[in-house]
């Protein structure tokens, strides 16, 4: 869908009655899908989390933040989606609070899933949400006119205590974070307040400017272009938005090539390694925003798939059976790359592969990556009598 024209004939001097009239909610629907929301907030308040799913301890949920454009004043007019911080009191470290996140998540699910407010209000499509971290989303209505609101909630270990506008967290809550060595963007949440309200304290003008730039964003600018490698066949670009999941962008590849069967998806940063695309993740996840270049490698059960590094830094994807002769990885490689198999030298965690030995004997599994050099040649050519 493309931006509608009014915004390409809008001057200058009318932008802000653009966004007012284009882009900002009803007062009367924002208000209605509020009142909706704090049903799903009263019902979060009144929870705690112990005793299954390995939770030893206590649990109690502290507060209740919106976050996202709801929570900072941001969101554009029919939005139908609203996020949910819980943050939790019980947890002593962000480690802990890491360590049993997917056990708080199950057990809302099933609280979830037994809430008569929120059955009233057409509780459908709950489901756990895998992505960094994970959540539980779920569908509702609204109480007067019926419309579907989707609803976001992730559970965080809350460390920044009282927190007020221009308000800074100590030092040390910084210092343990970088002791907790999570994965990126894992340990967000704990500090939504602070990007919540890094925004809502801030003047119309630059509400109105975001309003803009996601409405654009949102309408125009959210696809980017992958060009699909295929060893042996032509190249082909899909178009995928980046936050879309790995397993739907496999999804487009399938209909495109008319093949099910299953897809290895690994890309190559720039002076990187190479590595594999997981279905459970997107684009976004592995800082892909713009348009990439991606290799497709079709496997057989149980093949496996190897990345390959040769001396120019690139690296290429193969598919092959774990008890396959380091031989037979090599002749795929003198087929791809064009050096001979006698003038390969496979290495693997400072080992050199013979080429007699099986890739499993030297612990070789799905998506490792081996350095390929070229050997060199210590026989000097000699005359047939000096050899006999």
């Amino acid at each position: 869908m493309a931006v509608p024209p009014e915004l390409f004939v809008t001057p200058a001097s009318r932008l802000n009655s653009f966004v007012a009239h284009c882009l900002h909610p009803s007062q009367k629907w924002k208000k209605e899908v509020l009142k909706t929301v704090q049903t799903v907030e009263q019902f979060l308040r009144e929870q705690s989390f112990q005793g299954e799913h390995w939770l030893d301890q206590k649990l109690w949920v502290l507060k209740v933040v919106k976050v996202g454009s709801f929570g900072n004043g941001t969101v554009l007019r029919d939005s139908s989606e609203v996020e949910l911080v819980m943050l939790l009191r019980g947890f002593h470290s962000f480690q802990e609070e890491a360590r049993h996140h997917d056990d708080v998540l199950s057990l809302l699910c099933e609280k979830l899933s037994h809430c008569q407010d929120l059955l009233s209000l057409q509780l459908q499509d709950l489901r756990l949400v895998q992505g960094v971290p994970s959540a539980v989303a779920f569908t509702i209505q609204t109480w007067e006119t019926a419309e579907p609101i989707t609803v976001t909630i992730v559970p965080a270990y809350s460390v920044l205590g009282p927190c007020v506008p221009n308000s800074y967290p100590s030092p040390e809550v910084y210092v343990n974070l970088i002791k907790a060595c999570g994965s990126p963007g894992h340990f967000s949440p704990s500090f939504s307040e602070l990007q919540r309200n890094f925004v809502k304290h801030r003047p119309a003008k630059l509400k109105s400017l975001l309003r803009l730039v996601k409405h654009w964003y949102l309408e125009e600018a959210r696809d980017i272009q992958v060009t699909v490698e295929q060893w042996g066949f032509s190249d082909f670009i899909v178009m995928v938005n980046p936050y879309d999941s790995i397993k739907k962008v496999k999804g487009k590849i399938q209909w495109n090539l008319g093949s099910t069967a299953l897809q290895r998806l690994s890309f190559q940063e720039p002076g990187g390694e190479r590595q594999l695309l997981s279905s459970q993740y997107s684009l976004a996840d592995y800082r892909v925003f713009s348009n990439t270049r991606i290799c497709l490698l079709q496997t057989t059960s149980p093949e496996i798939q190897v990345f390959v590094k040769n001396p120019s830094g690139g690296s290429h994807a193969y598919a092959i059976y774990p008890d396959s002769f380091v031989l037979n990885l090599k002749l795929q490689i003198e087929v791809k790359e064009g050096l001979l198999r006698e003038e390969q030298q496979l290495e693997f965690q400072g080992q050199v592969l013979q080429d007699g030995w099986s890739l499993r004997s030297y612990g070789v599994q799905d998506s490792t990556t081996l350095t390929l050099k070229k050997e060199r040649r210590t026989l000097e050519r000699r005359e047939p009598s000096q050899l006999l």
